[in-house]
């Protein structure tokens, strides 16, 4: 047998748990006929097994404390993907009562129930699998077929009305278990259900009923205080027509006196603009003189500034480079020295080597000179001996032998001091070459020594040279610092010279802005005069329409004509009566003021 994989056996269960949760909830409410709300069973039983299937295959994300596996990801991804569900987000984060992530999902899901989107928000989620890869493993409902099969039953829940109170609910606290029970059915369920489900609905056609004739009642009692409220008003409106009246006639007198004055206002205003103008034009062209003067020492100034910046940006480099160069000549300096120390001590050595070959040429000599002494004393003792061997040679035969050994040995001797002429000659010719080679590497070293001390002056020369340089570039800082001390004192006018100017553009401001608020009144005065001197009655060759009906005028449509807005209407528009305590008959009243209507003769006069 093929072991079947558990990840497909859980989607399979999620499946058929929200295909029944979908059905049993639509069949009850379509039953109930009504609209649902948050304690409804079957509805909490729906929002348990979306949960469930949200969370299936969900990734589990390291926080600070603990692991956190929650849907409310993937859920707050919607508002990127759907801009419509941008409210909904706004409006869950905005929820006082949530402080975690779960409570949030919960809270959405619901929100989503009652917009009737719930279905297109998830359809727009596992469309992008490539995002949903980040929440949920690639085994999850959500990224397999059976999503978009629960996606497609989500349609369904269109045709219910639910009105949830999310906002004072705890949905952070509560535990998501789906009861089973509820879609377990038997014979007795099933005729109990429908038994209830008949009262069910008698009893809200009784609750409508009343509801209805509760409606009816509170209506009846407002529209009888509507009418003692109307009534009263009426009263008062007539009272305050006939004030309004008196007070339309003092206004017109009003109304003559205020067009005199104005008129007066608008000859003054005239006079002081006229003096302001010129005013204004001639401070504009004094300002235009010193701002020109002001401009052309600003850019003098400026023009000094960058021929000053850029004489000190060239001295502080050819400054740069004589410090370089000194530091150059100081190194060098240091390694002659050093080299002359050397070739000093070198010298001294050599000098020493060359005293003691002398001490042993002078003790070579002493030496062959004692030898060759010893070589004479030797001969002349042979030549004593051979005078006593020729004296004694008849006599003494004996010692034949003893001269003749005595020969041996002089000749073994003179063997010998050969061998040690041989070598102090040979000695003395080799100290003679190396004397030699002393005196010529002595000379080499006297010359090597010239020339370093001519080196050395002409390097002091260059140095006393480089002194003077270095005191002339003293002297030029100097100068840089004065420039700069000069430059500031410049910069210092210039500031001066920008407040002033400033100063001058403030009060120009201040002269514009006077002269514009000036200006404003002016056209503001000539609006109104205008205004009121606009209102006035039309001729009756002008006036051949209705105001409100736009009708031609005859003989059975008259005209009439308000006093107070100077609109003309027909008889037929103007059946506003008001009756009035001081006339007998009731008088029309304007549409638009309420003012009294006045008919109108064939002459411009009322």
């Amino acid at each position: 047998l093929a072991v079947k994989d558990p990840t497909a056996v859980e989607r399979a269960n999620l499946l058929n748990m929200a295909k029944l949760s979908i059905k049993g909830l639509i069949e009850s409410a379509l039953s109930f006929g009504r609209t649902l709300d948050s304690d409804y069973p079957p509805l909490q039983q729906f929002f348990v097994v979306m949960e469930h299937c949200l969370k299936h295959g969900l990734k589990v994300r390291k926080s600070f404390l603990s692991y956190n596996k929650t849907i409310w990801g993937p859920l707050e991804l919607v508002e990127k993907l759907y801009p419509e569900a941008e409210e909904i987000a706004a409006s869950v984060r905005d929820l006082p009562g949530l402080k975690t992530p779960l409570g949030r999902a919960r809270a959405w899901l619901r929100l989503a129930l009652m917009q009737k989107k719930m279905a297109d928000y998830l359809r727009c989620l596992i469309i992008q699998r490539d995002l949903l890869s980040e929440f949920y493993e690639y085994h999850a409902l959500m990224m397999e077929e059976e999503g978009a099969v629960i996606v497609g039953l989500l349609v369904g829940l269109n045709v219910i009305d639910a009105n949830l109170c999310v906002k004072g609910e705890d949905l952070d606290s509560q535990v998501g278990v789906i009861d089973f029970s509820v879609y377990l059915k038997s014979d007795d369920d099933i005729g109990g259900k429908e038994r209830n489900v008949q009262i069910a609905a008698i009893l809200d056609q009784k609750n409508y009923v009343e509801e209805l004739n509760r409606q009816l009642n509170s209506t009846v009692s407002s529209l009888h205080a509507r009418v003692d409220s109307l009534e009263k008003s009426n009263t008062k409106l007539i009272e305050e027509l006939a004030i309004a009246k008196n007070n339309i006639i003092k206004l017109q007198e009003e109304n003559h006196q205020l067009r005199s004055e104005n008129t007066l206002i608008l000859m003054k205003t005239q006079h002081h603009l006229e003096a302001a103008k010129v005013d204004v034009e001639a401070e504009l062209q004094t300002y235009k003189h010193s701002r020109q003067g002001l401009d052309e020492m600003y850019n003098e100034a400026r023009r000094q500034l960058r021929e000053e910046a850029q004489l000190r940006q060239d001295m502080e480099n050819e400054l740069v480079v004589q410090v370089s160069m000194k530091h150059e000549i100081e190194l060098a300096m240091k390694l002659l020295e050093k080299d002359i120390h050397e070739k000093q001590d070198t010298l001294i050595g050599l000098r020493q080597q060359l005293d003691e070959v002398k001490a042993i040429n002078v003790e070579m000599y002493q030496k062959l000179q004692v030898s060759e002494d010893a070589m004479k004393e030797k001969n002349e003792i042979i030549s004593r001996l051979e005078d006593k061997t020729n004296q004694i040679n008849a006599t003494m035969k004996q010692l034949e032998q003893r001269l003749q050994q005595a020969e041996k040995a002089q000749m073994e001797a003179e063997a010998e001091d050969e061998k040690l002429k041989q070598e102090y000659v040979n000695k003395s010719e080799s100290l003679q070459n190396e004397f030699s080679q002393k005196e010529k590497q002595l000379l080499q070293l006297e010359t090597d020594l010239k020339i370093e001390k001519e080196w050395r002056q002409t390097l002091e020369d260059d140095l006393q040279k480089e002194k003077e340089t270095v005191s002339h570039l003293r002297t030029e800082t100097q100068e840089i610092v004065n420039l700069k001390k000069e430059f500031l004192k410049v910069q210092e006018k210039n500031k001066q010279l920008k407040s002033i100017c400033e100063d001058q553009e403030a009060a120009l401001q201040e002269l514009a802005s006077k002269l514009s608020e000036s200006k404003l009144k002016i056209e503001d005065i000539k609006e109104a005069n205008k205004a009121l001197q606009g209102q006035v009655w039309l001729k009756d060759k002008e006036a051949t329409h209705c105001k409100l009906c736009e009708k031609e005028f005859s003989l059975s449509k008259r005209k009439h004509h308000c006093r107070n807005c100077g609109e003309i209407f027909c008889n037929a528009c103007s059946d506003n009566e008001l009756p009035l305590p001081s006339s007998p008959k009731p008088v029309r009243v304007c549409d638009s003021c309420h003012a009294i209507l006045i008919q109108r003769c064939s002459s411009n006069v009322p």
